[in-house]
C-alpha cells in the first residue's frame, strides 16, 4: 500500500520476481476478464463501458476466480486492492470462505514533497499534460482521507507495517522484505 508515486507497483514487480508469486493487480484483472469475456468480465465491462467505477462485489469476486488460480497456491501480492475498510471487510470475507487470509500489509511512506517530485517527473518523462501539480496534490488528498482507515483497520489486526519507500529500489525492497520474514 501506499499512496501514488510511492513506488507500489516497481516493488511488486521486483518482490513477486524474487519470492516466485503472482503480483494480482485489479485493473490488469479487469482488463484481462474483460478481454477473455468471463461471466464477471461482461459485467464490470458494463460499468467500465459507462464510465463508472466497477462495484466492489464485482471486483471481489473477480479476486476471487484469480486467487483460485494454481499459481496462487504459495501465495500472492495483491497491488491496487483493498483501497477501502469496506473492500478490506470483502476481502477478509473472501479469503477465509478460501482458507486463506493477509498475512501482512506494507505501508510505503513516503513524504508529499517527494511524492509530488515523482509523480511531476513522471508526468513530464511520459508526456502526460493532466498530472499538473493541483491534480498531482488533489490524487494525494484523496488518497490520504480514503486510506487513513484503511492503515488503521490492518493496525488493529496487527498486520500493517510501515516502510520508508524513500531510498534507492534496492533498500526499500530490502526494507520490505525484513517485514515479511
Amino acid at each position: 500500500m501506499g499512496p501514488p508515486g510511492a513506488g507500489k507497483g516497481t516493488q511488486a514487480k521486483i518482490l513477486c520476481a524474487r519470492l516466485s508469486i503472482p503480483q494480482i493487480s485489479t485493473g490488469d484483472i479487469l482488463r484481462e476478464a474483460v478481454k477473455n469475456q468471463t461471466p464477471m468480465g461482461i459485467e464490470a465491462k458494463r460499468y467500465m463501458d459507462a464510465g463508472d467505477l466497477v462495484p466492489d462485489s464485482v471486483v471481489i469476486g473477480i479476486i476471487k476466480d484469480r486467487i483460485r488460480e494454481a499459481d496462487c497456491k504459495n501465495g500472492f501480492l495483491l497491488d491496487g486492492f483493498p483501497r477501502t475498510v469496506e473492500q478490506a471487510d470483502a476481502l477478509d470475507a473472501l479469503l477465509k470462505n478460501e482458507g486463506k487470509s493477509i498475512d501482512k500489509a506494507i505501508n510505503l511512506e513516503v513524504p508529499d514533497g517527494e511524492l509530488l517530485k515523482r509523480l511531476l517527473g513522471r508526468a513530464e518523462i511520459e508526456g502526460r499534460a493532466d498530472d499538473n501539480e493541483a491534480t498531482i496534490k488533489n490524487r494525494l488528498d484523496n488518497y490520504n482521507k480514503k486510506t487513513l482507515p484503511l492503515l488503521d483497520f490492518y493496525a488493529a489486526q496487527k498486520k500493517l507495517s510501515q516502510v520508508n519507500g524513500v531510498g534507492t529500489l534496492e533498500e526499500v525492497t530490502s526494507l520490505i522484505q525484513r517485514e515479511l520474514v
